[in-house]
């Protein structure tokens, strides 16, 4: 007896040592196959440099289907990690309509943040009921917050495609948040005016979310031409020139100053329309345009980079739809119809860039080709294989909605729609005349980058009541595509020194059980899980019941 009291302190004792230990220790062993409980390099480094508590309020609590529940685990288990590396990460769940008088009212509040709500079906004791989750965090830091999206949807995706999305990119989310909130010093972006390209109210969701991570001014190439020195020297002071939908001609001075910033180590990102078409331009009494070449006088500007820009149109199979009136006044209808000239543009996930996707919208956008030279080239976005290109001028008719397309013309597809070119770019004048002098003049420039894509349109937002929508927004069909998420990748795989881009390389798999298996064994399981123990515990305490006879007789 006293033996076994001793053996019980002893590991009482044991148990109270070891959680002691635990308490000012922290430590955790990844044996999943994926590494989904190790954190990268750079998710690490975003939390290193807080010195203030950093709260996380993840709204998503309360009831909540399945695949929430899954979320919500892998977002708990991620944001210990953080916590783990920094005790100044504190987190908690929250249920955002629990016990609000006015639920309305807190829904418009939320959604007014940005905050975009989601109506699941919750299944309960064989009761069907519809719930409103805001599957978004909130990170607050000193006087900022960053907003987090925990749900990552994708169209025509399954319930375990779209957590398995939201999960992969649970890492990438949480470090990006706190990548923001931690920057100190941002990068600058020029955005080139002064050849017709987007306004700015065009573009102002982008530039707004952006402000995030840079600061953001404007060079207008006009004043070139008297005075090229002082062009130059504002353009070298930006890390990274955007070029958005130019629609007049860069003369051959405007293209020289834009040649040295680039051989000089400066980031481009383009966005070219080769082709004068708008969906606008349709809707007049005949509805039908004339879709036009576009001359920007850039074929030899970017031939030296091994890039045609095509003056074509792709038609897709895969397209994304517009809506149409029909009717008049109050009796009025919109309905949505196909429309092959907006290619609907699903990823490859090879690349950081294009990794985990939402659909990308283009809008009369023509082809790219690649030329053999001595720089990387990688394909980012294509049309889908069921696709063609027409070439212009071209009549563009909305009553093509009315004829079915003939499937055996879209034999010749897989057009490329955007590149990343790479190396060490040399001068476009390297070996010819330059059109003006300069004081110092680069042929030869450092590792580069640049980014080409075949659609002005891309970056381009809605406007509705003279304010602009979120971009990626279609107001007419209430659909969500990855515009914005994918440009916002162009420009932080261009200006990313942290690495931070490459946690979305990072591949997650959630295992799920197979409903078709678990409807038919059903009984099997259930006899198995009720039976088997019942069966165990009779066996067990029959040899009990032996054994004590046998030894004591009794």
């Amino acid at each position: 007896m006293k033996r076994s009291l001793l053996s019980i302190t002893k590991a009482v004792v044991l148990l109270l040592i070891v959680n002691i230990l635990a308490s000012f220790y922290y430590g955790r062993i990844d044996l999943t196959e994926d590494s989904r409980y190790t954190l990268s390099k750079a998710a690490l480094n975003s939390v290193g440099e807080f010195s203030a508590p950093v709260i996380v309020d993840i709204l998503l609590d309360g009831n909540l289907p399945p695949e929430f529940i899954k979320l919500k685990v892998e977002t708990r288990q991620l944001l210990e990690e953080f916590a783990s590396e920094n005790k100044n990460i504190k987190f908690n769940f929250v249920n955002p309509l629990e016990g609000a008088p006015q639920i309305d009212g807190v829904i418009t509040d939320l959604q007014a943040l940005g905050l975009t709500p989601t109506n699941v079906t919750v299944e309960q004791n064989g009761k069907v009921s519809q719930e409103i989750i805001f599957p978004w965090a909130m990170v607050n830091y000193n006087n900022s917050t960053v907003k987090v999206p925990l749900l990552k949807n994708k169209l025509g995706a399954t319930t375990e495609e779209r957590v398995n999305n939201s999960v992969q990119h649970l890492e990438y989310a949480f470090a990006d948040a706190f990548t923001k909130l931690n920057i100190k010093e941002k990068k600058k972006i020029a955005i080139i005016k002064g050849n017709g390209e987007l306004g700015d109210i065009y573009m102002a969701d982008y530039l707004t979310t952006i402000k995030d991570y840079y600061n953001i001014g404007a060079i207008t190439l006009d004043s070139v031409s008297t005075n090229p020195e002082k062009v130059l020297e504002q353009l070298k002071g930006f890390d990274l020139a955007l070029i958005a939908k130019p629609t007049e001609a860069f003369t051959d001075e405007e293209k020289f100053i834009l040649d040295q910033y680039i051989s000089g180590g400066g980031k481009s990102l383009w966005l070219i329309d080769q082709v004068a078409m708008e969906l606008d331009s349709l809707f007049n009494e005949e509805g039908t345009a004339m879709a036009l070449p576009r001359n920007l006088n850039l074929n030899d500007f970017f031939f030296k980079y091994g890039i045609r820009l095509n003056a074509d149109l792709v038609n897709d199979l895969y397209f994304t739809q517009i809506v149409l009136a029909t009717g008049e006044g109050n009796s009025s209808q919109y309905n949505p119809v196909p429309w092959y000239y907006n290619p609907m543009v699903f990823s490859k996930n090879d690349h950081p860039i294009n990794n985990n996707l939402e659909a990308i919208r283009f809008q009369f956008t023509g082809s790219l080709d690649t030329l053999a030279n001595g720089y990387k080239k990688h394909i980012l976005l294509s049309s889908s294989p069921l696709s063609k290109t027409e070439g212009v001028p071209k009549p563009i008719q909305l009553d093509i909605i009315n004829t079915p397309p003939d499937k055996d013309l879209y034999n010749d597809g897989n057009k490329i729609l955007g590149v990343l070119v790479e190396g060490a770019f040399k001068s476009t004048y390297e070996n010819r005349v330059k059109p003006i002098k300069l004081n110092t003049i680069v042929d030869q420039g450092p590792e580069n980058k640049m980014i080409v894509l075949s659609d002005g349109d891309l970056i381009r937002n809605q406007i509705r009541n003279g304010r602009p929508l979120e971009l990626g927004y279609d107001k007419w069909t209430n659909n969500f595509f990855g515009n914005k998420e994918f440009l916002i990748n162009c420009l932080n795989y261009l200006l990313d020194d942290t690495g931070l881009i490459n946690i979305r390389n990072k591949k997650v798999t959630i295992p799920f059980l197979d409903e078709e298996k678990i409807n038919n064994q059903k009984t099997k399981w259930q006899l198995i899980n009720i039976g088997l123990p019942l069966c165990l515990t009779f066996i067990f305490g029959f040899l009990i019941h032996s054994i004590r006879k046998k030894k004591y007789g009794v």
